[in-house]
């Protein structure tokens, strides 16, 4: 298409531009002519997926836990001429307005990649509140009481950069696309309102890459999560708040957010019989080390010549609940970042729990852990937050109505 003239200049040759184009049109045309002929489940696939928005409760709770997550926490900015209480309003108002759109596959109002939004791949954005927030939007009296931060333990070496905040915002999708365009719409039209204190990345396996159902594995190799909450009612249980205390938390629930750093570098020296041993659970599929299959019951009580299979200071004999209450909803994510300080990787879990009362129900298991966990020695926890996750709303209303409007 492009030539050399005698006098050494490139000129167009038009005759080949059109031929050359009417072929690529045609190539192009075909291409568009097999797509459309594919059927509605070629074209579909997960990605099409979406997760309802509006209900009583809201999405990423009980969802099936997706590929990726985003949590991110942010405290507010002070505003001219308006309100703590008007700022968080305004934010859950476009944030309600924009969530509602792009779990369901639309752009956001005021979206400037819609071509992003179409393929919503089970997107969630659930969005809770800091115990301080309620101070400083002038609503103490009703926040709450389940709502405060945890005590610090024994063996947390936390940062502040990983701890508080005023919001939380929780994004998961099976696309990790999503997971950055969804995170770019929220963040982008609230930046005037609300700074990010802390920002954090996960994920899990990839969708379909483990068929078996098994429960995912932290970057340690161990299974991590095979106790928990399945059913509806051990949800209305033991995570959904039935607003005796405050009726506007009815529906919500208390997230808890530990960041855990895996002291890899040191994980890697033990050899695989010791790290069994301290997690009580074999590393090929999870089992207790008195069962054969994930799910099997441990037996506490085993032993061999006087000396208990399961080591009373495991982590699966300490992490066990010792009553109904300490029962909790337990969503992790891995994470793995840039290194520093000479070390080989960044990795841990971003251990994400939901209950009606922390310190009835994570507390407890929390403290048996810190004060005799064998895993202690290979573990760090290194952030550590709490947040009241607001109740679902239906079409129309906004998240946090019920608490800002029954203030008014």
């Amino acid at each position: 298409m492009v030539e050399r003239s005698p006098r050494g200049r490139f000129t167009v040759n038009r005759r080949r531009l059109l031929v050359g184009g009417a072929a690529a049109l045609a190539g192009s045309a075909a291409l568009t002519q097999c797509a459309r002929g594919q059927p509605d489940e070629a074209r579909g696939g997960f990605g099409a997926e979406a997760e309802p928005f509006y209900g009583t409760h809201q999405g990423g709770i009980a969802t099936p836990p997706q590929a990726h997550a985003l949590l991110v926490a942010l405290d507010l900015k002070p505003q001219t001429g308006r309100t703590p209480r008007d700022t968080v309003a305004a934010i859950l108002r476009l944030w309600t307005a924009d969530a509602s759109r792009l779990t369901q596959g639309r752009p956001a109002l005021a979206d400037t990649e819609p071509e992003l939004a179409h393929r919503p791949a089970r997107l969630t954005v659930t969005v809770g509140l800091g115990p301080a927030v309620f101070d400083r939007i002038g609503l103490a009296h009703l926040r709450p009481a389940t709502a405060t931060d945890l005590p610090e333990f024994g063996t947390d070496r936390l940062e502040p950069q990983w701890c508080g905040g005023d919001l939380l915002l929780q994004i998961c999708a099976d696309d990790p696309v999503v997971v950055a365009h969804a995170g770019r719409v929220l963040l982008k039209n609230v930046r005037t309102m609300a700074t990010q204190r802390w920002r954090q990345s996960g994920f899990r396996g990839a969708r379909g890459s483990d068929p078996s159902g098994a429960t995912m594995r932290n970057m340690m190799g161990q299974v991590d999560g095979t106790v928990n909450l399945t059913d509806a009612a051990a949800f209305d249980r033991h995570v959904w708040d039935h607003g005796a205390q405050q009726r506007w938390f009815a529906g919500g629930t208390v997230a808890v957010v530990r960041r855990i750093r895996a002291e890899m570098d040191t994980w890697d020296q033990i050899d695989r019989e010791s790290k069994e041993l301290a997690v009580g659970r074999r590393l090929d599929n999870g089992a207790p080390l008195t069962g054969e299959q994930e799910f099997d019951e441990p037996d506490l009580t085993a032993s061999v010549n006087g000396i208990p299979v399961i080591p009373p200071n495991s982590h699966v004999a300490l992490a066990r609940p010792r009553s109904e209450d300490e029962q909790f909803l337990r969503r992790p994510y891995n994470y793995d970042d840039p290194p520093s300080g000479g070390q080989t990787t960044d990795s841990g879990l971003i251990f994400v729990t939901y209950q009606r009362d922390p310190a009835r129900q994570f507390v407890p298991v929390q403290q048996r852990l810190a004060d005799g966990d064998a895993l202690n020695e290979w573990i760090t926890t290194i952030g550590s937050s709490v947040f009241a996750i607001l109740p679902g709303v239906e079409d129309g209303q906004y998240l946090g109505q019920a608490l800002l409007e029954s203030a008014s």
